[in-house]
């Protein structure tokens, strides 16, 4: 046998990197005596051609001799030897073997020599036996056995005593169950018949005290080999034994890892989250888990990273998590959403400022002052029977989020550090999990904060119609979206009807859906007709992608979007409306029918088609009309067409009698039962009609007495109504307002008078140009009529008719409490 140039002190190789041990057995000359079907199979000589006959005859190559012996002296002196060798095969190649060498003893002080060794080309072939390797798996020492034919044994190291505390002494001519009895023994000597018997390498994993650690079981991998004797018949079986606890419980740590992967954090809540960590440490880790966060974050709001400094105030905790094998064992108030406090001695109060873990495998519960400060709690611990604790931060982006606690009664080993990282690493994932839920919490918050908002908190129909809505938004997890609705009250009892849609959903949808819904209610106050409503709303977004296009860090603020304006008259019964790239309106007469009204369709907003003029289009209504408008989420698709959808809407709309809000629902109940893939909004309108006696009109000639005209048919209809109390001021308003018309407006001119929620004055003229106050100066005899009517009335303004303007001005029917 002849080791490389560098072979006397070449490096250790690990027993691990063996993958199917060759075993040879030498007498204390070096003569084989025992051969293996793996050694044949290694080396290419059979047990006839090797027992018998010099090892260092048969595997070293000629003119080593004198190195050879001097490898064997070497061998004795150091009790063995472990290294890289050069053997060459029957067939007269090379091979680079890992090698090592063990003396055994027998009776009387008898050595042999066992020898095992792996072709390292094998090794790297990864051609191993995954069994075998894993029997070498493990750190020195490796314990070796060798039995005859009853099994008894004749040779051993003396490592194995390690393994299991019998003194070789006392093993000398004993079976393993007469030494070591009990069901491990039984199934191993079974092994070893089925390895005699076959001549097969098998391996084997058994439990074991040794007497090192008594307190704590130990698994051993044990590889049982073939001893042939020069006639290739059994000789003896051969063990070699692995204390491979470190690897069962690596492997037990990742399976517990890989079920937390699964388990930890199914949810966004937090609170379920702080469950779900104790859960999975009961019983794999412990007998006894809690889990407390700071009583902030189940609220959505991240602690300060000062809880975990020397200096920061302790915060309470509340309890989200609670396992137990006995939850009996837990007679404390420990029950979950239980707010407490951490007494400033505690381990749990010193976690909590440092933000490390606390280990303490005997739990002291009879001294310290937090033990003092709650006799009670500090008794019932000690009756629990929990001896050993662990208590572990919960950490995320340098904030301390809470606690996890963990203790053991029924289970007598105490904590140990492997425990301890196990802990952490549990911890760590749960941490990840409820990062992600306090963000979620906390972005969830504000954008439902933004949507509302954005949305209408009530919408009011006034005079005009009886209005109900649904948003269903399709991003559910955020709760807002790109549609929007309003219902805006205008001047004469009219009222504005809107629904529009951004193109997508999200926040930034919103944010863009909250820009346009201010530019609607903008250019609604100026009482512009809905064609040029839409027209002046085109220009405001592409003014804002243009904007946007110039920074090129900014998120476009919208990058489509449709709208829907409608206006009705409750005098009249006329209702107007416009549409940019926006789905039709419903209408629903008393009797049922639905239409879909005829209604150029225009150009979505902002695409830069503002060439093509937007339409109104303008209807007569009889009282009692439903007019319903909605997004295309509620009517498209991806498996129908959109008339399908229309048809279903119409269906479900037809019953003109039915409550708003239950017609609202059962619109929201025929949508596919899966998430919508957009935004749903539906608005519905009940139109109402004016009586005629609510309503007085009067013609005025194109002079100075229609001054004095009008404020006597003024007085006259308020006494009618009962509004005496008026007279003086509507006096005062129409005289301003019917002066203004004569002198800068053009006939004919005409006065209006409305009696709904508020008394609405209006006066026409031919004149298309907006009034505006005037700053007269002090001297200044005219320019004051404006100011005395702003004075005078809760608001005032002037809209655009087909035929010139309207200036109107509205009063309180009656005096507020404020008044």
């Amino acid at each position: 046998m002849t080791n490389t140039d560098h072979m006397p002190l070449a490096e250790p190789v690990s027993p691990r990197e063996i993958p199917d041990a060759a075993i040879a057995m030498l007498d204390a000359q070096g003569t084989v005596v025992g051969w293996t079907h793996a050694a044949e199979q290694l080396v290419g000589y059979s047990a006839g051609e090797v027992v018998g006959r010099s090892a260092a005859h048969v595997l070293s190559p000629p003119g080593d001799a004198g190195r050879t012996s001097a490898f064997a002296e070497q061998c004795r002196a150091q009790g063995g030897w472990s290294g890289t060798v050069a053997v060459r095969h029957r067939d007269g190649r090379m091979l680079t073997m890992t090698l090592r060498i063990s003396l055994l003893w027998g009776q009387g002080a008898a050595t042999r020599w066992l020898v095992s060794g792996a072709d390292i080309g094998a090794l790297s072939s990864g051609a191993a036996d995954g069994s075998v390797r894993e029997s070498l798996l493990a750190h020195a020492p490796v314990g070796i056995v060798v039995r005859d034919l009853q099994l008894r044994c004749t040779w051993v190291n003396d490592a194995m005593e390690s393994h299991d505390g019998i003194p070789r002494d006392r093993r000398f001519g004993q079976r393993l169950k007469d030494s070591l009895p009990g069901f491990e023994a039984e199934a191993l000597e079974v092994v070893m018949r089925q390895v005699l018997e076959s001549g097969t390498t098998m391996v084997h994993e058994y439990r074991a005290w040794p007497p090192a650690g008594r307190h704590r079981e130990h698994v051993f991998s044990a590889s049982f080999f073939c001893l042939q004797d020069a006639d290739g018949k059994p000789l003896g079986v051969c063990s070699l034994s692995v204390d491979v606890t470190g690897n069962r419980r690596a492997r037990e740590r990742l399976a517990i890892l890989s079920e937390a992967s699964t388990r930890i954090g199914s949810s966004l809540d937090v609170m379920q989250t702080g469950q779900e960590l104790a859960e999975i440490a009961v019983p794999l880790l412990a007998d006894h888990a809690l889990v407390d966060l700071v009583e902030s974050v189940p609220f959505g709001v991240e602690p300060s990273p000062r809880t975990g400094t020397t200096s920061g105030r302790l915060p309470p905790l509340r309890r989200a998590g609670l396992a137990s094998i006995d939850l009996g064992v837990l007679e404390l108030p420990w029950a979950r959403e239980e707010v407490r406090h951490a007494h400033p001695g505690s381990p749990f109060a010193a976690v909590l400022r440092t933000g490390r873990s606390h280990l303490e495998p005997v739990l002291d519960t009879q001294a310290g002052p937090w033990v003092d400060n709650d006799p009670v709690r500090a008794q019932k611990v000690r009756d629990s029977g929990v001896h050993s604790l662990m208590v572990v931060p919960i950490r995320a982006r340098r904030c301390v989020l809470g606690l996890a606690l963990f203790g053991r009664s029924e289970e007598q080993k105490p904590f140990q550090e492997d425990d301890l990282l196990l802990a952490e690493e549990l911890v760590t994932r749960a941490a990840l999990c409820l990062d992600n839920a306090l963000r979620y919490a906390r972005e969830r918050t504000a954008a439902l904060t933004l949507q509302r908002d954005l949305l209408p908190h009530r919408v009011q129909g006034g005079a005009a119609v009886e209005v109900a809505s649904r948003y269903v938004p399709a991003d559910m997890e955020y709760g807002v979206g790109g549609d929007w609705f309003d219902v805006i009250e205008l001047s004469g009892a009219r009222v504005a009807l809107v629904v529009g849609d951004v193109v997508g959903h999200g926040l930034n949808a919103a944010a863009a859906m909250g820009r346009l819904r201010t530019a609607v209610r903008t250019l609604a106050d100026m009482d512009l007709p809905p064609h040029e409503l839409l027209a002046h709303l085109d220009d405001t977004v592409r003014r804002l992608s243009e904007e946007d296009a110039d920074d090129p860090d900014q998120v476009p603020a919208v990058a489509g979007a449709t709208c829907l304006y409608t206006v009705y008259d409750p005098v009249t019964r006329q209702c107007t409306m416009a549409r940019a790239g926006h789905p039709p309106p419903a209408i629903i007469d008393p009797q049922g029918h639905v239409v879909f009204p005829d209604l150029p369709a225009g150009a979505p907003l902002g695409l830069g088609l503002g060439l093509v003029p937007f339409e109104s289009v303008e209807l007569e209504l009889p009282e009692g009309s439903l007019l319903a408008l909605y997004t295309d989420g509620l009517v498209e698709s991806r498996d129908d067409d959109i008339d399908v959808g229309l048809h279903r809407l119409g269906a479900a709309l037809a019953q003109p009698e039915s409550p708003l809000e239950d017609l609202c629902s059962q619109v929201i109940e025929t949508l596919p039962a899966q998430a919508p893939p957009d935004d749903v909004t539906l608005l519905l309108a009940r139109t109402r009609a004016l009586q005629p006696a609510q309503v007085a009109s009067w013609d005025l000639p194109s002079e100075p007495t229609a001054v004095c005209t009008a404020r006597r048919a003024a007085a006259r209809q308020l006494s009618a109504w009962g509004l005496e109390h008026l007279v003086t001021t509507v006096e005062l308003i129409v005289s301003e307002l019917v002066t203004n018309a004569l002198r800068y407006g053009e006939g004919p001119n005409r006065l209006r008078l409305i009696q709904h929620q508020v008394l609405t004055c209006e006066v026409f003229d031919g004149d298309t140009r907006s009034p505006r106050p005037r700053h007269p100066r002090i001297l200044d005899e005219n320019g004051r009529g404006l100011f005395l009517v702003a004075r005078l009335c809760r608001r005032w303004g002037s809209r655009s008719v087909a035929d010139g303007k309207v200036v109107w001005a509205e009063q309180d029917l009656f005096p507020t409490a404020a008044a």
